[in-house]
């Protein structure tokens, strides 16, 4: 019985530390990402609802900026303005966690911290995070999150929506200088774009 109790609570301790450890890999990840000016960096993505493409983003807190060769997308921490290029088109929305975890892969930052279970595995040169919503009602069924051990920099994150995954490549992440206007859509630089208010 004794035996028992030992082994049992020896598992708990083993799955808290666990947890702990991968708080602590994404608590790192999300403070390297999260410079007070902002950061930019490369992406691909790999989807099966949004297909292959690749493009550049800027985050700042909560606010980002993406640029792919089919579109623009401004994101203030509360609006959304998407610039399709092909027709001049623009749609403005309110997104949800999960609509911006599709085009945003810095957005663990702001939700890991809350309503997921984490646990993580150790590679020679990387942890893996796996994440998983505490509560159904999230529109993230699992993720994956691959963070350099040398530079504590996301690399790779792998989300699974509606039973289908998407996998984001970051590359090139860098300190930038950034203002808040770089996160709103400015009218003025689009004069011919047509404007459609989705929220």
């Amino acid at each position: 019985m004794k035996k028992s109790l030992f082994l049992a609570a020896a598992f708990l301790l083993s799955v808290g530390a666990f947890g702990q450890s991968a708080r602590t890999i994404l608590d790192k990840a999300a403070a390297a990402v999260s410079h007070p000016s902002g950061v930019k960096a490369h992406f691909q993505m790999i989807s099966k609802q949004f297909g292959k493409f690749e493009g550049d983003i800027a985050v700042k807190g909560n606010k980002f900026s993406a640029s792919t060769p089919d579109a623009l997308v401004w994101f203030d921490g509360k609006t959304q303005w998407t610039y399709m290029k092909q027709n001049e088109e623009v749609n403005v929305s309110n997104p949800t966690e999960a609509e911006l975890q599709a085009i945003n892969p810095y957005n663990f930052i702001n939700i890991y911290k809350k309503g997921f279970d984490l646990s993580s595995k150790e590679f020679p040169t990387y942890h893996e995070v796996h994440l998983t919503p505490s509560a159904r009602q999230r529109g993230i069924e699992e993720m994956y999150i691959i963070v350099d051990k040398q530079t504590s920099h996301p690399t790779i994150v792998k989300m699974r929506r509606k039973g289908k995954w998407s996998i984001i490549y970051i590359s090139r992440l860098q300190k930038a200088a950034l203002s808040d206007a770089a996160f709103r859509f400015d009218a003025k630089e689009f004069p011919n774009a047509e404007i459609i208010d989705l929220r």
